[in-house]
Formats: structure tokens, sequence, C-alpha cells
């Protein structure tokens, strides 16, 4: 598969281009950025010498209708000017950013503050999280990466949604990520003096992926969902956690959870429900597509907590992408995602 990625220097760009170094059946043809033009991509990723020869060139829609698929590794709104062109000449494309993310193109426009121009392509659109909407990305054109904490928090609390022993009114989740979630570009709130040595909630307000998460969830229980969630911003690098409180609408035991999870995910090749008693770690997960779970059962509460871990720059963004990928052009899902977590 011949590949282009538009927006190649941020974070989730070199991710992709760091995982489509090994992947048997993809070749990086092109890589743009605007500002980074002639530059050649090992220069600024020293951590890619001898793996590319390419150098950043400024997006052109003639020359990346010649790929296979293209992924967009750019701010929100420039997936949705481009798509339209590409898909017309059969190429495939996958968006890291949120032009196609939701379906309800006014929430969309209210948290995202952009008029969205795509509203006609919905109808090759698939939303990117293999473990639920696997049929529907097989068969699409556009595919809209979902969000790191969307994808960790839905993946430990679907099984449960669909199985209806939860009550979907009051629901929490409480996210941890490291600071490479908040891109490349300079920030003094991502200084090293400012986010060392310190551990802040952000968005309690209201963030851009609670809607997502809210839609979705509502997608797979056929009912509004009511979601609390606030998320904080950790001093490391990569790396988010997820703790998710729900409160049980039937009684089930430790035992019986556990069993419906370990069903839910065992033959999902990048989820791991943790023995019972376990609890997840980012490093566990760093530098890999895995989610890794366990669901605890409080004694004498009616509650029930999901601890659910992923690194937000693979499964969260760019490990996810190339899944998708394969997924759509028929080959295993594992291809080029192996990757053992790093640890230490």
């Amino acid at each position: 598969m011949k590949v282009g990625i538009v927006g190649g220097t941020g974070y989730t760009g070199v991710e992709l281009l760091r995982i489509l170094a090994n992947h048997p059946n993809a070749e990086v043809a092109m890589i743009t950025s605007r500002s980074e033009e002639g530059v050649a991509v090992a220069d600024m990723y020293p951590n890619l010498r001898g793996f590319y020869d390419l150098c950043f060139s400024v997006p052109d829609v003639e020359q990346l209708q010649t790929c296979d698929v293209v992924f967009f590794a750019t701010p929100h709104g420039v997936a949705m000017s481009m798509a339209e062109s590409l898909v017309k000449k059969g190429v495939k494309v996958i968006d890291l950013a949120a032009d196609f993310r939701l379906e309800d193109l006014d929430v969309w426009q209210k948290w995202y503050k952009h008029e969205h121009t795509g509203k006609h392509l919905f109808p090759k659109v698939a939303y990117g999280l293999p473990e639920y909407y696997r049929d529907a990305i097989q068969k699409a054109d556009i595919i809209g990466n979902p969000g790191c904490y969307p994808t960790s928090i839905m993946l430990g609390l679907l099984p449960l949604v669909k199985a209806g022993w939860i009550d979907l009114n009051s629901i929490i989740a409480d996210g941890k990520s490291g600071v490479s979630g908040a891109g490349r570009g300079a920030s003094v709130a991502m200084l090293g003096a400012e986010m060392s040595e310190s551990f802040k909630a952000y968005g309690v307000a209201g963030h851009r992926h609670l809607p997502e998460m809210k839609e979705k969830l509502a997608q797979q229980a056929g009912k509004d969902v009511g979601l609390t969630f606030v998320p904080h911003l950790v001093p490391m690098i990569r790396g988010m956690e997820n703790s998710i409180y729900a409160t049980m609408a039937v009684e089930k035991s430790q035992a019986e959870i556990q069993a419906l999870y370990e069903s839910a995910y065992q033959y999902e090749p990048f989820v791991d429900v943790m023995p019972a008693g376990s609890l997840p770690e980012t490093r566990m997960v760093k530098g890999s597509n895995m989610c890794r779970l366990a669901i605890y059962r409080p004694e004498d509460s009616p509650l029930v907590v999901v601890t659910s871990v992923i690194d937000n720059l693979v499964k969260g963004a760019s490990g996810q992408a190339v899944q998708n990928m394969n997924i759509l052009f028929g080959l295993p899902e594992t291809t080029g995602l192996q990757q053992v977590a790093l640890l230490p």
C-alpha cells in the first residue's frame, strides 16, 4: 500500500512513521508539512534515520491521489476539506483529528467552533473503534479515528453498557493523561518547570471528547447515557489511565463481571482483560497498541470500578489508525502492530 501522511511534524505523525517503518505491506510515499517543506524527516526525527529518506513537502491533492491511503495528522478542519477529492479517486482516508468522529454536526460545531463542510461525506464514514465498529470500518472510505480518552474509556465501559448491568444516568470517568496528548505546539503550560511535580484537572466544565463518548455510548446502549468526564494532566510524556465508576443496576458478583469482560474481549488482539485483583499501569502499554483493563466490585458498595490504560499516541491515536488501515485493506489487524510495551 502506498501511504501518504498529511501533517507529519506532530507527535501522532512521527508515531505513524515509527509504526509504518516496520509494516510489511505499507510504504510511506509522501509526508507533508507547509512549515517544514524541504526538511528531511530524519533531520527532524533522528530516531527515523536509516528508515526514511523522505523530505516534507507542501500538501498536493493530485500527488496524494496516487496513494492508496492517506492519514491526516492535522488540526481539525483539514481532512474535511480534502477528503472528497481523495475518495473520488479511490483513496482511503483516515483522520486522526475530529472531523469525522461526531455524526451530530450541530454538536460538532458547538464544541469545535468551526463550520463543518463535510456533511455529505458521512455515508462513507465509519467510527474507527475496531472492537465495536469493525463491520462498518471494513465497508468505509473514511475513518474517523477516535480520540484517546474515548478509546480508553469506551473500551473500559462498553461491556457493562451493552449488557445492561449499570445505571446509564450517572457514570463518572476520571481520566489522566501525559503531556504528549496536548500536541507538539509550544505552550507555557507544557513547559517542564510548569508541569513537572504537579497534577491538575482541566476541561472540568466541558471537554471535546465528552460529546464523542456520549454519542457513541448512546449508539451502543440504544438510549442516552449520562456521563461526567474529568481529565487530568500528569507529569509524564506518554500514557493514559482512566478510572471509570458506575452504579450497578443488577446484582452481579466480581466473578460474573470479570467473566463478562473476558467473554467480550476474548478474541480482541489489542484488549487485555487482566486477572481479578490486577492494577494496570501506564508503563504496561507504553509504545504498544494494547489497552489493558481491570474490573473491581468494591466490597459493600453499589459501584463497579473499571481501570483502563493505553498509550495515548498508539492505541489512542496512530496505532489505532494503522489497525483501521489493516481492516480497510483486508490484512490481519495485528500487522505491523505487535510491538511489546517498553518496560521499565
